[in-house]
């Protein structure tokens, strides 16, 4: 009897010993799939589905389904960067153009107060039509990678001196306070982030009356530096300070006003992109505050 169950119990070890085996295999050659998958480095021809059992068929099967739609997400991508830069291309020189012979036909002596007026607006929304193909293009580029962002350890106040609105500011009569950051330094690209700042600041002038006041300021915490766009416009509801950041939301109260909706939401993609973020608070009538925030090293960087 002794042996018996000594016997019985060395195969139930051997059965035991085999599964474990087997399942370490299998578990193993999964982990190496979803290791090749993850780091992109995963091929159909390392692996023959003859030789697979069910379980790493299915996850075979899986990771094949996502390589392929990898490879058409690639192919999407190259498709709409050759058409962003025909759209460039393309409409560059006649946009150009159009706006010249207005311009042109607009200094002419001869023409008579309702001629030029007519000129005039075409003058206007050709720059309109020359400004929004230009944003769709540079949201597009950055969008799809076409641009990117290059985050670096940077000088808060080059960005803040790199600001140049004292013109349209006193073109509105508008009191432009733009501060110092001395000795203030974060990790963002330059670039991308005073055309951020300065979509920010061009609202804040656009939307705030005449004899109003702007300013900019700037104050350092523990992870990020600060940036505050603080005006006495006309500010908005809580239920549009969600909304801003939307593509092409413009509100109804400013449908008058030049814009295509696009500036804060290139403002929000780039700031993204750089690991920084932005928000609003504002109240009808009493004004916005634009607080943008840049991370103060590499280690907040988003992996956008």
């Amino acid at each position: 009897m002794i042996y018996f169950l000594t016997a019985v119990i060395m195969i139930l070890l051997g059965v035991l010993a085999v599964v474990y085996i087997r399942t370490s295999r299998l578990l193993i050659r999964l982990d190496d799939m979803i290791e090749s998958a993850a780091n992109g480095s995963f091929s159909e021809c390392e692996y023959s589905e003859k030789r697979l059992s069910r379980l790493e068929s299915k996850m075979y099967r899986y990771l094949t389904a996502g390589k392929t739609a990898q490879r058409q997400i690639t192919s999407e991508k190259d498709n709409i960067k050759t058409l962003v830069s025909d759209i460039s291309h393309q409409t560059k020189t006649p946009v150009s153009n159009i706006l010249l012979y207005t311009q042109l036909l607009g200094e002419a002596p001869e023409l008579s107060g309702n001629t030029k007026k007519l000129a005039d607006q075409i003058e206007q929304q050709t720059e309109k039509l020359s400004f929004l193909i230009a944003s769709l293009v540079k949201t597009s580029r950055l969008e799809n990678g076409i641009l990117t962002v290059q985050p670096k350890e940077e000088s808060v106040g080059k960005l803040l001196d790199a600001l140049d609105f004292a013109a349209q500011a006193r073109k509105k009569n508008i009191d432009l306070s733009i501060g110092k950051a001395d000795g203030i330094s974060a990790c963002f690209d330059l670039k991308w982030t005073l055309e951020a700042l300065s979509n920010i600041l061009d609202n804040a002038i656009k939307y705030t009356l005449a004899g109003g006041k702007v300013s900019v300021s700037a104050r350092e915490y523990e992870m990020f530096i600060r940036i505050d766009v603080e005006d006495s416009g006309i500010g908005m509801g809580e239920e549009e300070t969600a909304k801003v950041f939307l593509r092409f939301y413009r509100s109804p109260r400013v449908s008058q006003e030049k814009g295509v909706g696009i500036g804060l939401y290139l403002a929000r993609e780039i700031l993204s992109r750089e690991g920084g973020y932005i928000k609003v608070t504002s109240k009808i009538n009493q004004g916005s505050t634009f607080s943008v925030f840049l991370p103060k090293t590499n280690s907040n960087l988003s992996k956008l």
